[in-house]
């Protein structure tokens, strides 16, 4: 890399696809360069509106999030689009299928499209997932799509980092929402009745509408249950209009604040796990690790005592060496 930081920040900051991939991969990578430009760029952040779209695989989330873009595109709105993928096996990166279906926006200059593998995150998204939303908001992306791996009824991670959550549903898929359970489904703030053209869309719809006639939200939203076709774009001016409905909703209930520092809290103490792991790692010998694990297989110590030497030693700052 040639320029320095602040040049390539500013590069990003005029849009420049090429600085923003190089900035991507190297907060994916973990690469100092790449933190350092966070810092830079997080000031010229925090306009965005983030939407994070999830479901269950095979439910439409990419075929939607296509169409939804386009509608917004038509409106001249800049746009990000987070895919996330499942990792490859063998090369540990992503598999483009998002990308590959998403290919009638490619040719649109006011879109910028990334996929994104899990790398074995849970939570059906990727680590540095609010680092690249950081990306694209200070590049002047005004909405952010993220579209969330096919998930499961306990991974609701997105909602840590979405100010709007859609959850896609389909019918004929068995139980129907009982497929999701309490977990996916409390996360939603728009719940979308994808496919429905197939039968048992109607009751899909009205278990949802059930569902919510029974709990208790802590602010105020009703949540809408909206039914879609997206290879066919039915219903997407009604999704659109009930995002934009959640955003005016949002900035008038002082909940959406507190919405918001929950996220940052959650977000840093994220970062302190991981930092600080890295650090007490760095500081554990490999023959003292090797030895603390001998110990526990031959039952000499138990390894919460293992463990708790290993930080006692680590907060006095002796250095991780494992001793007894």
């Amino acid at each position: 890399m040639s320029e320095s930081l602040p040049e390539w920040a500013e590069k990003i900051l005029a849009r420049d696809p090429r600085a923003m991939a190089r900035a991507i991969s190297a907060v994916e990578s973990g690469e100092p360069a790449g933190i350092e430009l966070l810092k830079l760029l997080f000031l010229k952040s925090g306009r965005a509106y983030v939407v994070g779209v999830t479901g269950s695989p095979g439910a439409g989330k990419s075929t939607l999030v296509e169409k939804l873009a386009a509608q917004y595109r038509a409106s001249g709105v800049p746009i990000g689009i987070i895919a996330v993928d499942p990792t490859s096996p063998f090369s540990g990166g992503a598999i483009l299928g998002d990308r590959i279906r998403m290919q009638a926006l490619s040719p649109d200059e006011g879109v910028y499209i990334r996929s994104m593998a899990t790398r074995g995150h849970l939570g059906g998204l990727a680590p540095a997932v609010q680092d690249v939303v950081t990306i694209l908001d200070a590049a002047g992306c005004a909405l952010i799509l993220v579209e969330t791996v096919g998930v499961g009824q306990d991974e609701v991670e997105i909602a840590r980092h979405a100010d709007v959550t859609a959850l896609l549903l389909v019918p004929g898929m068995g139980d129907d929402v009982q497929t999701f359970k309490a977990g996916v489904m409390e996360i939603a703030d728009i719940y979308v009745v994808n496919k429905s053209d197939r039968p048992g869309a109607e009751r899909v719809e009205q278990e949802v509408m059930a569902m919510l006639a029974m709990s208790q939200r802590r602010d105020d939203w009703n949540p809408p249950v909206l039914k879609t076709v997206a290879t066919t774009g039915e219903g997407i001016s009604d999704l659109r209009e009930a995002l934009e409905r959640f955003r005016s909703f949002g900035e008038r209930d002082a909940r959406r604040l507190a919405r918001r520092r929950e996220q940052w809290r959650s977000r840093l103490l994220e970062l302190l796990r991981q930092r600080l792991f890295e650090t007490a790692l760095g500081d554990l010998e490999d023959a003292a690790l090797e030895a603390c694990v001998e110990d526990v297989l031959a039952q000499r110590r138990d390894p919460h005592t293992v463990a708790d030497k290993l930080i006692s030693d680590f907060r006095k700052g002796k250095g991780v060496a494992g001793g007894r």
